[in-house]
Parts: structure tokens; C-alpha cells; sequence
């Protein structure tokens, strides 16, 4: 499949320079390298800046509210296994709006990859603080810096027991794109968090600070993503050093397979017409 397959005509709104697009460049290449056609795969988002992704792809597309990406997503994988489901969405709409709703995603394992574009601050609303934000940064509503603790999300998914946690850098679309193709082919829930520069708003975590401090964890041969404990020490680096990469990796079933869905069809092939409401609509009479 030829990329052009994938471009989809929508005018993209993002800031010129917005490491978004570095993400949206990754996402293409690792699904024409995995082959995956339009008519396979569905992108679901919430609301905000890399909600609008799904909108430059040409694909089945989702825009729910915000923070509320993952039962959707959920939803659409448990009535067509066939789909490739990927969701996008930003350090705010699934840290902060859709927290508990990533909680439980986790816990379930459903087969889906979750790529969450982490800019560390609210850029469609113009500037306040995330659930990332680093403590002590100024921003126009928190004046005197943020005074409470950043969320540390791939430490959370790892303590959740999540079977494919990683780290990417939007500035590096082949490293990125690789990891996305890990991720999709990964079978169960995948975290993929990217941190991505927003040149409008976040003024701290610039293209330049992010390349002082960024490596890659898996060319180091000696480290093992399949050790919990490893991963998390790993996951915990931030400031100087910043781990880019598969944080931890493991396989385990996913709730198809617990819940007995991968033996039989698909609900998207039964026929509509064997399906018969009367009786629940007779209760709202």
C-alpha cells in the first residue's frame, strides 16, 4: 500500500512547527509498512489538538467527548476483531478527562494501541497546566508555577500490569513509526506516550530541551523489558535523562480470549434482522 492511500483531504489546523505532526507522519509509516488498509483500521479520539488526527488520515474515524476515547474504542473492538484500533489523544483528554477510563482499559487488555500525544500543557484551550505539566512551571492560569505532583504515566501503566508500555519522541518518525508498528502488532492493550513540543504554549519542553536529555533505552543490550522491575526504575528517569523506547513488554491474554469472544464470529456479521429489541423497548412504554 502507497502512502498517498492514506492522505486524506481535511486542511490541518495544527501551529506551524507543532510536534503533532511529527506523530501523524510516524502513524502513516507504520501502518503502509504493516500493510493495513483504510477499510481496516478505525481511529478513535476525545476532544483537543491530537484528537484532530484522525481527521488527516483517510480511515474509519471516531470523535468522541473528551476523554472518553477508550469505551468507544473498546466497544468497536469487541463487535469487529478484524479492526486495527487505535486510539489518539493528549496528555489532558487521557490522564485527566478519561483517567479512569485508562485505568480499566489497562485492566481489561483489550487489543488496541493508545497513542497519547504528550505535550505537557492544554494547548486547545490555550495554555493551562496538564496532568504532566512538571512542577513549577508557569502558565497563565497557574501563575505561581504548578504546585502539585505530575502524573507519571508509564509508571502507572506499569504497576496496572499493561503489557506494552512505551516512550516516543515525535521529533524522531522513524523511531516513532517503530514503535507504532510494535505497538499495533503487540497483541493486547498498548501505551504509547509521545512527548511532543507544543511551540505555542509549552515554552520549557522545547525540540532543543527534549534533545539535550533524550536516548534510546533498547539499544542497550543489557536491558531487559520483560523485567517489571527494571522497567518501572526505567520509567521513573526524568530530567536530565529520558528514556525513549519499549519500557516493558510482555505477553498475556487479552480479555477476547478470557471472555470467550475469540471463538466465535464477529457481532458485525450477524444478521441485523436476527436481532430483535421489542421486548427492552416495551419497557420504556
Amino acid at each position: 500500500m502507497d502512502i498517498q492511500m492514506l492522505k486524506s483531504n481535511d486542511a490541518i489546523t495544527w501551529c506551524p512547527g507543532c510536534g503533532n505532526f511529527g506523530i501523524l507522519n510516524a502513524l502513516k509509516k507504520a501502518l503502509v509498512k504493516l500493510g493495513k488498509a483504510p477499510k481496516d483500521i478505525l481511529l478513535v479520539s476525545g476532544i483537543g489538538q491530537a484528537a484532530k488526527l484522525p481527521h488527516y488520515i483517510k480511515c474509519n474515524c471516531f470523535n468522541g467527548l473528551h476523554g472518553r476515547a477508550l469505551p468507544p474504542a473498546t466497544a468497536a473492538k469487541m463487535v469487529n476483531r478484524m479492526l486495527t484500533v487505535i486510539v489518539t489523544t493528549g496528555d489532558g483528554d487521557c490522564y485527566g478527562e478519561g483517567g479512569n477510563h485508562l485505568i480499566n482499559a489497562i485492566r481489561r487488555n483489550v487489543d488496541m494501541t493508545v497513542i497519547v500525544h504528550d505535550n505537557q500543557i492544554y494547548g486547545l484551550t490555550k495554555g493551562q497546566a496538564s496532568p504532566t505539566t512538571d512542577s513549577g512551571y508557569e502558565t497563565k492560569v497557574q501563575l505561581g508555577g504548578v504546585i502539585v505532583e505530575p502524573l507519571h504515566p508509564l509508571e502507572m501503566a506499569i504497576a496496572l500490569g499493561a503489557g506494552f508500555v512505551a516512550r516516543g519522541y515525535s521529533a524522531d518518525s522513524d523511531h516513532l513509526s517503530w514503535l507504532i508498528e510494535e505497538g499495533i502488532a503487540h497483541k493486547g492493550f498498548s501505551l504509547i506516550d509521545v512527548l511532543q513540543p507544543c511551540v505555542s504554549f509549552n515554552k520549557r519542553n522545547t525540540y532543543e530541551w527534549y534533545s539535550q536529555r533524550i536516548y534510546k533505552v533498547n539499544t542497550d543490550p543489557n536491558y531487559n523489558f520483560t523485567d517489571k522491575q527494571a522497567a518501572y526504575q526505567k520509567a521513573d528517569e526524568w530530567g536530565d535523562k529520558i528514556p525513549i523506547g519499549i519500557i516493558y513488554k510482555i505477553e498475556k491474554k487479552t480479555y477476547e480470549e478470557k471472555s470467550g469472544l475469540d471463538m466465535i464470529g464477529p457481532l458485525v456479521d450477524e444478521p441485523i434482522e436476527a436481532i430483535d429489541i421489542s421486548k427492552a423497548l416495551r419497557e420504556y412504554v
